[in-house]
């Protein structure tokens, strides 16, 4: 079963500085309908305006992951972790019993564009940490790439729950597939071009909830960028 969610379907807010596209519930967008998919918890498309950004904040018990498609971002918290992310970059970020932390657009004249995830972990109380990585164009280039998993396989950043994400950046017509064991399931997130899965067309900003379904044919219509997520 493949059930689609538009991309104008999803939340928005409009700060000024800040439009964020929300997939689920989050801050003042509230839809009983779509509180997350399984511990996919939230999934926001943000674009931050030059020298903005969300100062120190708290979370606690999440692991939060950041992937920028446009632009630098600027992370910094109060466990000592820092960095600046740019395209072809993962971040994790496990707030575990606490952690305050700010996200700034690194640029005084350029916008940055982001997808912001949350995943619900299945632990609580474990210290916080922070990571980040570049993963190699090649490693993406119209192949899915194990971006973050339970245990670190392949590269991947590691993160306290059975969920895998990959990404994939496809030339136009190419194709990937991806095989769903029993009993798991798939949030697949267009972040840009368009894509068709198992025949159901998606565009940039369109995602597919994926249950009891074997295979995955993922094919590019015009070059894009996907995040496929495989979940228990």
């Amino acid at each position: 079963m493949i059930t689609v969610r538009r991309s104008d379907e999803r939340g928005y807010a409009d700060h000024g500085w800040l439009k964020a596209r929300h997939s689920f519930s989050f801050a003042g967008y509230y839809d009983p309908m779509h509180m997350g998919f399984r511990t996919l918890r939230v999934l926001n498309e943000d674009r931050v305006a030059p020298g903005k950004g969300f100062p120190e904040h708290p979370h606690r018990d999440m692991e939060i992951i950041t992937v920028v498609l446009e632009g630098a971002l600027a992370h910094r918290d109060n466990t000592g972790g820092q960095g600046v992310i740019r395209p072809g970059m993962i971040q994790r970020m496990s707030a575990g019993s606490g952690v305050l932390h700010s996200e700034f657009n690194a640029s005084a004249t350029e916008p940055v564009h982001l997808m912001q995830i949350w995943i619900v972990p299945d632990r609580t109380g474990v210290p916080p940490r922070y990571e980040d990585r570049t993963i190699p164009a090649a490693e993406r280039h119209n192949q899915l790439r194990l971006l973050v998993s339970p245990d670190g396989a392949d590269g991947s950043l590691d993160i306290h729950q059975d969920v895998r994400l990959y990404g994939a950046r496809l030339d136009a017509w190419s194709e990937v597939t991806h095989r769903l064991a029993p009993q798991r399931h798939a949030w697949l997130q267009v972040a840009s071009g368009d894509i068709t899965v198992n025949g159901i067309a998606l565009a940039a900003g369109d995602a597919a909830a994926i249950s009891d379904e074997q295979t995955l044919e993922i094919m590019a219509t015009a070059d894009a960028e996907i995040l496929l997520f495989d979940l228990n």
